[in-house]
């Protein structure tokens, strides 16, 4: 249950939405001079605060604007190369733990899509959210004595998503350092995704068609979905039981399961890169149930990335053949990518091409092996040491690779991450990618 005091409003239209964004911007000015002032008196003193002061002001007024604006705080907590820790810990809430809104404001939208109150439609019907996250929150209900899930989106978010994304640009760029380029390829992405996301009439129907697609793997389980009770902007699904990732550590699960656990989500992921070249695109562990049955349940489809064959093929080729050992094919696959680029000096390429082979090297170590431990804390360490010294460098102040790297990354860190949390040991081997004969 949240413990969240619930929102009685939230804000809408535009001009609404972005007096909330000057006033954080003020809040957060107001920071900086208090931390500078400090400052003159205290010339050691290191920015925890004014970082944890900021961190606090934007995820507050994210939470209340719901939508885009906090999936955006979401996906950035989620790469702990991106941010200080602050930040990460602060907006990682929004992944199962934003401000619930009330019970009028959720009767209203069942009246706008589907002309009754939600008793009007089930047996029982909690007003009280179980879950509430970036784009929408989650009620219990009950029909036909069958226990459901309710997801409801949140007033406003689907007509928000261009305007949000213009207001948390300059967030984004001071909090990032990205240029100008490379923010807009980032934002242009991340807008295409939201607006499939707050889409549930096709997250029902994606819903359906990866979990058939996904029946055969062991160990994975996903809720029934119900189209005729589900809208724009309701999904109704049954109700899985079971704990998140943190409740599910808490409670100080053997390693047989811990890594019994890593292997379906290694399987899950790895089935649908290379057998349907698209990909449930949001790992973020609110999207993952462990069942009572020692079972991942999978409950979110809202986030899909579909991987081009031109982008596939080259992209694991690098990382899941020796490819990496061949100079000359290895620059082919990196203008492929645009990772070198038509305009780049010699020098330029030679600088990129070993950059970009040192990263690729370390992100597949897992592959390259029959089984990977994940909870071994030196490939973590080597990763993320190298991701903060390619941030500072200023050669890659400008936007390289095609767009399909950020959710694609997104989605394979997320991955990393989860499995590192779980300590598991995965069999790596299962499925393989496909592969252009040369």
């Amino acid at each position: 249950m949240s413990e969240n005091k619930e929102q009685n409003s939230i804000p809408t239209s535009k001009v609404e939405r972005s007096a909330k964004f000057i006033k954080t911007g003020f809040q957060v000015g107001g920071n900086y001079i208090k931390h500078y002032s400090k400052k003159l008196f205290n010339p050691d003193l290191d920015k925890t605060q004014l970082n944890e002061d900021n961190a606090a002001d934007i995820y507050n007024s994210l939470s209340e604007l719901k939508g885009s604006a906090l999936k955006v705080a979401q996906m950035l907590s989620m790469d702990k190369n991106l941010l200080p820790t602050a930040y990460v810990d602060k907006f990682s809430q929004s992944q199962y733990n934003a401000p619930p809104l009330s019970g009028p404001l959720i009767v209203q939208t069942f009246k706008k899509y589907f002309g009754k109150t939600p008793d009007k439609i089930y047996d029982k019907f909690n007003l009280k959210s179980t879950n509430a996250a970036s784009i929408g929150q989650v009620h219990q209900a009950e029909l036909n004595g069958k226990k459901l899930a309710v997801k409801i989106q949140y007033p406003g978010v689907g007509d928000s998503i261009s305007s949000d994304l213009k207001l948390v640009k300059p967030f984004a760029f001071r909090l990032l350092g990205m240029s100008e380029k490379e923010l807009d390829i980032y934002m242009r992405e991340v807008e295409e995704r939201l607006l499939e996301e707050t889409d549930y009439e096709l997250e029902v129907r994606r819903s359906i068609e990866f979990s058939n697609a996904c029946a055969n793997l062991d160990t994975i389980v996903f809720p029934e979905y119900f189209p005729q009770l589900s809208s724009k902007r309701i999904i109704t699904m049954s109700w899985l039981d079971g704990m998140h990732l943190k409740e599910f550590l808490a409670t100080n699960p053997s390693q047989e399961l811990r890594d019994k656990i890593g292997q379906a989500l290694w399987d899950f992921y790895n089935f649908q890169e290379h057998e349907l070249r698209a990909v449930h695109a949001d790992p973020h562990p609110g999207n993952f149930l462990i069942t009572p049955e020692g079972n991942l349940g999978i409950i979110d489809f809202g986030c899909i990335k579909e991987m081009p064959e031109d982008f596939y093929y080259p992209f694991f080729a690098l990382t899941s053949t020796n490819l990496l050992e061949n100079k000359e094919e290895t620059i082919k696959a990196f203008r492929e990518l645009e990772m070198i680029l038509p305009g780049d000096t010699p020098q330029q390429v030679e600088f990129f091409y070993g950059m970009y082979k040192q990263m690729i090297g370390l992100f597949a170590k897992p592959y390259l092996s029959e089984t990977f431990d994940f909870s071994q804390t030196a490939f973590f360490d080597d990763l993320f040491s190298f991701g903060e010294k390619v941030a500072r460098m200023p050669e890659f102040k400008q936007a390289r690779g095609v767009k399909h790297f950020i959710y694609v990354n997104r989605t394979n860190f997320g991955l990393y991450n989860i499995l590192h949390d779980l300590k598991a040991c995965v069999k790596t081997d299962t499925y393989k990618p496909h592969l252009l004969a040369v």
